[in-house]
Formats: structure tokens, sequence, C-alpha cells
């Protein structure tokens, strides 16, 4: 694969955006206490790579341990669209998008798409925990 223009949304529409993604390099799932809940599959490009197409005033936002990252969703339907944030052990500046979100990604390139699983619910995020099959 390659790196490609996709668009996104909520469930709604009212949020919608476009990010330039290479599915090839990878994607992740976590175990962390918040990844669970929402059962989080994403993929982390930089923010120059990501352009919101809807007004930011449709998202709200969550926020939760180091602050380090914001978690956005649509204030009308509450699809949780992508996560902005900076982390300086993986290059600072992030946008993490919620593959789910993908409107035009086909099956077949999300099924190509490696999978990193991160222990994140032990803070061991260069690990792998030691049961993925329900992340």
């Amino acid at each position: 694969m390659s790196l490609k223009k996709y668009n996104g949304s909520c469930h709604c529409g009212k949020v919608s955006y476009e990010v330039e993604l290479d599915l090839s390099k990878g994607s992740s799932k976590c175990n962390c206490s918040f990844c669970s809940k929402v059962r989080n599959w994403s993929a982390i490009v930089k923010p120059e790579a990501f352009r919101m197409l809807s007004d930011e005033k449709e998202l709200g936002s969550y926020q939760f341990g180091t602050m380090s990252a914001t978690h956005h969703f649509c204030k009308n339907c509450g699809i949780r669209t992508f996560t902005r944030g900076y982390i300086e052990e993986i290059g600072g500046a992030f946008v993490s998008i919620s593959l789910s979100t993908l409107n035009n990604a086909e099956p077949s390139e999300l099924i190509a798409s490696p999978v990193w699983y991160a222990d994140g619910l032990h803070n061991n995020w260069g690990s792998q925990p030691a049961e993925i099959r329900h992340l």
C-alpha cells in the first residue's frame, strides 16, 4: 500500500475530516482503561496529514490521566472520531484516527494493516499484552 487520502466522519455526519494515511505501516489496539472501553482500533499520523472538514464546534472532548491526549467525539451522535495529542516518546504531536470512522477504507485495506497491540493497562506500552483476543 501507499499513502492514500481517506475521508472520515461520525455517524450523523456533523463531524468530518480527511487524512492522508498509509495503512500498510500499521495500526494499533490497546488494553488501557480507555481503549478497551471504546474498542479502539487506530492509526497515528502527524497533524499535517489531518484536516477537519467540519466546524470544530461540533466536537466534544475528553481527557484523563496525563492529559497528553484529547479524545474528540461528535456532540450530536457521540461517535469518537480521532484523538489529538503530544507524546515525546512517539515523536511529539500526533493525531490518532479511529479506523472505524473512515468512510472510504476498503475492508481489504483494513484486514491487511498490521496491528500492534500495546499493554497500556500496565503502562508497558512497548510490549504486547499477554491476552489480545478480546481487543
